[in-house]
């Protein structure tokens, strides 16, 4: 943070563990979010019984028909150690029929600049997407096999695995976006449109690859490949 602020032009947003004290300088946002969560849950009770007869059970019930209340606010907050001064924390309170669920962001952007919630929404959780893409990545296109014995042969296996992943969330983008897995991780498509039994027969014209007509994604398969088959080519 001391770092970021002694550079012109750069701004940073951090994940803050919580504490007591932080905790305790929500107090008022947790109220609060509480209170609209309940206003909000006893209005739909309040019609349910106008429907059906009254029933404990219809509380159950209105959990499922309401959102959780998410309530920001902005801390002036200083450790009484490791920090040289204070700084802005943004508190997110949501809460709902489970409880309580609190998290705190410090940054260095300021309250002019950027609201808390659209600081948490925006900046935060934005940056928490970019690196579940890198997870994406890792973990299901393999880019962490870097085990060879030279840095040429680990780079080429990260540009395969790179590689892999543009056309793999290109194909989500543009073919799978009408269909079932147009927000399935890479991994999820791999396993249930390209990792499929098939019959090859291989002749002097041509390559013949036939699925089985009983596979669940057949029609999935069926979509893309029309999908692929009106993109412009730009090479």
């Amino acid at each position: 943070m001391i770092w970021c602020e002694s550079q012109a032009g750069v701004d940073y947003v951090f994940g803050l563990a919580r504490n007591s004290r932080l905790i305790q300088m929500a107090t008022t946002t947790q109220d609060r979010a509480k209170l609209d969560f309940e206003q909000k849950l006893s209005t739909v009770v309040s019609f349910l019984e106008t429907v059906f007869k009254p029933d404990e059970q219809l509380s159950e019930l209105a959990f499922d028909l309401i959102d959780n209340s998410i309530w920001h606010k902005s801390l002036d907050y200083q450790t009484r150690e490791s920090w040289s001064r204070s700084r802005r924390v943004v508190c997110k309170v949501e809460y709902g029929a489970k409880g309580t669920n609190i998290r705190f962001v410090v940054t260095s952007f300021t309250t002019n600049k950027v609201p808390p919630g659209q600081l948490y929404r925006q900046k935060y959780c934005q940056r928490r997407e970019m690196e579940n893409r890198f997870k994406e990545q890792q973990l299901e296109l393999f880019s962490d096999r870097t085990s060879t014995h030279t840095f040429a042969g680990n780079q080429l296996r990260l540009w395969f695995s790179s590689f892999a992943y543009v056309l793999m969330n290109a194909l989500r983008s543009q073919c799978l976006a009408k269909t079932e897995l147009q927000n399935s991780q890479v991994g999820t498509i791999r396993t249930k449109l390209l990792k499929l039994g098939a019959l090859i027969t291989i002749s002097s014209r041509r390559i013949l690859i036939a699925i089985t007509s009983s596979s669940p994604s057949k029609h999935i398969f069926a979509a893309a490949y029309r999908c692929l088959k009106i993109l412009p080519n730009t090479a």
